[in-house]
């Protein structure tokens, strides 16, 4: 059975973007990339909505990547092996390989996905890890943090849900930046 993990770069007040989108707060260091990669490296399937898709299938052509670091270029080959859903109403089709698109996200098939996967699963973006988290379904929480307050913009958890958490890992890296793993107690 495969945890289905909700990972996100956020700013310490909690958005992970602005209010003008904006979401590159802190430059992540090489220690810190690695660390992502690590646990990346554990993904077999990504479930995206639409926008982050189509921001992460850049992975796909990695030359068009500009001053791509060597802990940068070893996220390549997890991206390349990993299956991915996009759950989108208006994408008329993938452009990456290894995904399939759903039009409605139902959280029964992926409880199903989770009790058949070998490895875990991840969700990308907050709008969709909502929905996971409403239904109950992530088990575990990896948030970096950043020392900035952005002050409003798109939240990292949705408001009015309650879920109890125990933390299994924490660490600090350049820049102030703070990498924090929950698992839910559920």
């Amino acid at each position: 059975m495969g945890r289905l993990i909700y990972s996100g770069f956020t700013s310490l007040d909690g958005y992970v973007t602005d209010a003008a989108g904006n979401f590159e707060w802190a430059p992540l260091g090489e220690d810190a990339l690695s660390l992502i990669n690590v646990r990346e490296s554990r993904i077999g399937t990504y479930l995206f909505g639409r926008r982050v898709y189509e921001t992460m299938a850049v992975w796909d052509t990695p030359e068009v990547i500009p001053d791509g670091t060597a802990a940068m270029m070893n996220y390549v080959p997890i991206w390349r092996a990993a299956d991915k859903i996009v759950y989108s109403r208006t994408l008329q089709a993938p452009t990456t390989a290894r995904t399939r698109l759903e039009r409605t996200f139902d959280p029964g098939a992926v409880r199903a996905l989770k009790a058949d996967a070998p490895r875990d699963l991840a969700v990308g973006g907050a709008t969709l890890a909502s929905q996971a988290i409403r239904a109950g379904l992530v088990d575990e929480f990896h948030q970096l943090v950043a020392p900035v307050i952005a002050g409003g913009g798109m939240r990292y958890l949705p408001p009015d849900v309650e879920v109890q958490l125990e933390l299994v890992d924490e660490r600090r890296f350049d820049h102030g930046l703070v990498y924090l793993q929950y698992r839910t107690t559920h």
